[in-house]
């Protein structure tokens, strides 16, 4: 079998006005960033196409480390639909350099299903992730500057929210002394975060326009001043620095597949720390300019889906035509089938009309697809492999088809919320915690109480809610793989992410710092006569 890096080069690209014309982009405006890549300026939405437009979410069983594939079948999928003569186009997140050289290798999908070109994409691409990272680490650097110049004074912080943030698994840097040194600063503990978990990456993914981004960053809380104070960004200023390094970033990217379906990447939270959609602007992009979108979110649907109905559809007033579960067989075999119907339930309950499809390896047999049927039909779910990674879209035909009949006969309706935006913070963690983790009782730490206080105090519960947790399980317990229930569920940490309008619960040992492995992926990364080897 051709490696991905192989794959991609022996792929023949288009250039990127061509693509962006058979989907009815005036070629005129786009923004090129080299032949193959271009970025999208904000009217090129067509809101009332938008609300014509079907969209398919792509989300997966609980994983396992190596994932489940979930980019891979969306773009087979996207790439199938497209061959059966549908209008398709995708909208995803832009891989984190962090993983890339870490444990998972790249995202931008694999084999003969990749969005394209690939080296570049998993990189610095076009400079969006930069652009948070700078901009965030603008602030943090304010931030400083301003307890420096306030010492002694009623204004002064005493309590400072925000991190600095870099796009690399980095375990050292979790806790940092910073302002140590002669007339460095004042000498203060903060940390690092990964770029993914920036609230700048979340403010970017939801911002409907410039003004919306504006006004999200004027009302990110910063901290709390030695009056008792909440200290937002518009009492710092710097905003319209902070706009500056953004404006660029704002603006989705187009891309294409190894089969020359139009890829709008654009954004890219972590599931598991963050809200793992892509950005508001590029969903509705893909769905200005094509009659199918499909999407994903991060991670198992306990995470990514959940918070892609719960907070990025409310907001961004879109809603599936269908939900697709990926599973494949290592991942059954780990979890287990009733981790696969656990999540098929919690959609269902969410209001989402479901199907499965299997990612099938070369070596899963015809014994082991049929035993996945079997039980799909005992849960009365659509059920079809796909090969997408082998075949690409000639091997997502059949789910295709499967797609497209259910989308026809029993599309999702209106989302099932699973909680209600009047609830109070804690009863929306709560009903989360119970309804989709099936937890027995959730346990507030004495710092989460006071969060939580602050945040009602402040003004702040009516947002939705963003839990930080493990993937690997639905509890709160990484070695709690299969179906967990009853269990108790602990919030450690409770933070508002007031620009990004949402409210953060930090659960269990999850940290928004990743580390590397023994053995990271980097190892095998290498410039070999000019040419990338070992990115996967």
């Amino acid at each position: 079998m051709k490696t991905d890096i192989q794959i991609a080069r022996e792929t023949p690209l288009q250039p990127i006005g061509e693509l962006a014309r058979r989907y009815g982009i005036d070629e005129q405006q786009l923004i090129p960033y080299g032949k193959y890549i271009a970025k999208l300026p904000l009217d090129a939405i067509d809101e009332e196409r938008v609300q014509q437009s079907h969209l398919i979410l792509m989300t997966a069983m609980s994983p396992t480390k190596s994932g489940i594939g979930k980019t891979t079948v969306s773009i087979g999928l996207s790439m199938a639909l497209n061959r059966l003569g549908k209008i398709s186009a995708l909208a995803l997140r832009e891989p984190s350099m962090g993983p890339c050289f870490g444990m998972k290798g790249g995202a931008a999908g694999g084999g003969y299903s990749q969005v394209l070109p690939m080296e570049k994409i998993n990189l610095h691409f076009t400079g969006d992730f930069h652009a948070v990272t700078s901009a965030n680490n603008l602030i943090a650097a304010l931030v400083d500057n301003y307890i420096f110049r306030h010492q002694g004074q009623p204004s002064q912080l005493k309590t400072v929210f925000w991190r600095r943030v870099l796009d690399m698994n980095d375990r050292a840097l979790r806790t940092v002394v910073t302002g140590l040194g002669d007339g460095n600063g004042v000498v203060r503990e903060s940390g690092f975060d990964i770029t993914p978990a920036s609230e700048i990456m979340a403010i970017l993914c939801l911002a409907n326009d410039i003004d919306d981004l504006r006004r999200r960053v004027e009302n990110i809380l910063l901290g709390i001043t030695c009056e008792g104070k909440p200290f937002y960004m518009r009492d710092l200023g710097g905003v319209g620095a902070v706009m500056v390094v953004l404006m660029d970033a704002l603006q989705p990217n187009l891309v294409q597949t190894t089969e020359h379906t139009a890829a709008f990447i654009h954004g890219g939270p972590f599931a598991n720390i963050a809200h793992g959609c892509n950005s508001v602007l590029a969903t509705k992009m893909a769905m200005s300019h094509s009659d199918y979108v499909v999407t994903e979110a991060g991670f198992g649907a306990d995470l990514g889906a959940e918070k892609f109905l719960d907070i990025k559809c409310r907001k961004a007033n879109i809603y599936p035509s269908l939900t697709v579960l990926v599973v494949t067989t290592r991942g059954l075999a780990e979890a287990g089938f009733d981790n696969m119907a656990r999540h098929v339930e919690n959609l269902r309950n969410m209001g989402q009309t479901v199907v499965v499809t299997l990612n099938r390896f070369a070596d899963d047999t015809d014994e082991q697809v049929e035993e996945v049927a079997a039980y799909c039909e005992k849960l009365n779910v659509g059920f079809a492999p796909n090969e997408a990674f082998l075949r690409g879209g000639e091997g997502c035909e059949l789910l295709c088809r499967l797609c497209l009949d259910t989308i026809e006969r029993q599309p999702s309706q209106a989302i099932k919320y699973v909680y209600e935006l009047s609830d109070s913070i804690e009863t929306k963690i709560e009903k989360v915690a119970t309804t989709i983790y099936r937890a027995g009782q959730v346990v507030f730490s004495a710092k989460a109480r006071k969060a939580l206080e602050r945040i009602s105090g402040w003004g702040w519960d009516h947002l939705p809610v963003c839990i930080a947790k493990t993937q690997y399980s639905f509890s709160d317990d990484a070695t709690a793989i299969g179906v967990p229930e009853g269990f108790t569920f602990t919030v450690r940490d409770v933070v508002v992410a007031s620009g990004a309008e949402m409210v953060v619960a930090i659960c269990g040992d999850i940290l928004r710092m990743p580390g590397l492995p023994l053995h990271p992926q980097s190892e095998k990364i290498d410039l070999v006569g000019g040419e990338i080897e070992g990115l996967a």
